[in-house]
């Protein structure tokens, strides 16, 4: 139902995003977006890059005085580095005396562990990874995370959904389990430093962040995105790429750097008997309930109507400052990787890019089960199926 794409290198012009499929009337604008991407930026343990690096947002086209037109929609993030990088990346060719003179256009014959840079270069015929790494480079994110907003500006409108995020774990530090933010929640924990919904935890973190720092070395961790208000019945059972669950971690996984996911507990759960794992069905006096939310949400590929919690597993930051070891491929001999500018942990703004993901996923899944051309008539759909399920007893109870 829905289709983005987006496109664009780290030091490149812009980054552009085009979303197809969404209704008319969804109410956004250029600084809803702006807002999206500041928050993109937030984290204690990010680098100099995000002090100076603005996103200059440009829509395209597909909204209209603030609202969308039910055609594509199309976003440009402008890269305000761009005039120190236009000869380097210039899509035109340079003569070579002036390339020469540029030091950003160095070759980057030392591919870093834990990049695309290697095996970038094996696949697309490189000799050096400038090519791979602008592409590869989570700075793609910016232009996701434009499409979330727009995305989460249809799910609020049109069914009532929040979608927010935080960290519970970083480093060796874990948040305490069972706190479930909503929306209300969401201002304290972005003003946290490391959008921690835990204060004691955030300090533990903030100390493991400057302890790695002083070592030269990065962090990684885990997010969680929470979703209130979703009815039940997104997805399928019926086939396995209609399954809510496994849309929402091919989203999430296709995020830079994210090595895991997990839909509720997760893992957890293969550590627990039967008895202990599912979430028991109950009668409540506003709807059917659930006695714990270990499932995430989901049962069967579909939403179940309660809160769901979908994990990401974010690694450390490959662009480590004590450079790892590597081979220079233009000599064959044993050297050190490149290190450029970077982050000593990104894990809270990986939190932000992983609620644009499981955003444009729901906005899909909303869409192939209730329709519309404008927000109001997916509205009307939705309204009406819940009324039919309330209508046979069994509607499951309102949502924070």
């Amino acid at each position: 139902m829905l289709r983005w794409l987006t496109a664009g290198e780290s030091h490149g012009p812009a980054l552009v995003a085009i979303l197809e499929g969404l209704p008319a009337h969804v109410a956004v604008t250029s600084g809803d977006i702006a807002d999206g991407l500041a928050r993109r930026r937030l984290g204690f343990g990010r680098g100099a890059r995000m002090k100076f690096e603005a996103d200059a947002v440009t829509i395209l086209g597909g909204i209209r005085h603030g609202e969308t037109q039910g055609g594509p929609i199309a976003i440009q993030v402008g890269n305000t580095e761009w005039p120190k990088w236009q000869t380097v990346m210039a899509p035109d060719p340079v003569p070579q005396d002036e390339l020469e003179g540029q030091a950003r256009n160095a070759a980057l014959t030392r591919p870093r562990p834990g990049h695309a840079d290697l095996v970038g270069m094996q696949k697309y015929d490189f000799d050096e990874a400038r090519p791979i790494l602008e592409r590869a480079s989570a700075r793609e994110t910016a232009a996701r995370v434009a499409l979330g907003r727009v995305a989460y500006a249809f799910l609020q409108q049109a069914l009532g959904v929040s979608v927010l995020s935080h960290v519970v774990e970083l480093g060796t530090v874990n948040a305490p389990s069972g706190l479930i933010p909503t929306a209300s929640d969401l201002a304290a924990i972005d003003e946290d430093p490391l959008r921690c919904f835990d204060r004691a935890a955030s300090a533990a973190m903030v100390a493991e962040v400057e302890a790695a720092q002083r070592d030269g070395d990065t962090l990684g961790g885990v997010v969680e995105v929470v979703v209130w208000g979703l009815p039940p019945g997104l997805g399928s059972h019926v086939h396995w790429d209609r399954r809510l669950d496994a849309q929402l971690a091919g989203a999430l996984m296709g995020i830079q750097a994210i090595k895991g996911v997990a839909i509720g507990d997760g893992f957890e759960l293969a550590r627990s008997r039967g008895s202990a794992a599912h979430d028991e069905i109950v009668p409540g006096d506003h709807g059917i309930a659930r006695a714990s939310h270990r499932s995430g949400g989901t049962e069967g590929g579909m939403s179940t109507g309660e809160v769901l919690r979908a994990r990401a597993a974010m690694k450390p930051i490959s662009t480590v400052p004590r450079a790892l070891r590597t081979v220079d491929v233009a000599t064959g001999e044993a050297a050190v990787a490149h290190h450029q500018r970077s982050d000593v942990c990104a894990v809270p703004a990986a939190g932000v890019v992983a609620e644009a993901m499981v955003a444009l996923v729901l906005a899909n899944a909303a869409l192939e089960k209730f329709g519309g051309d404008s927000v109001a008539e997916t509205r009307r759909n939705c309204e009406s199926y819940l009324k039919q399920v309330a209508d046979r007893g069994l509607q499951v109870r309102p949502n924070p």
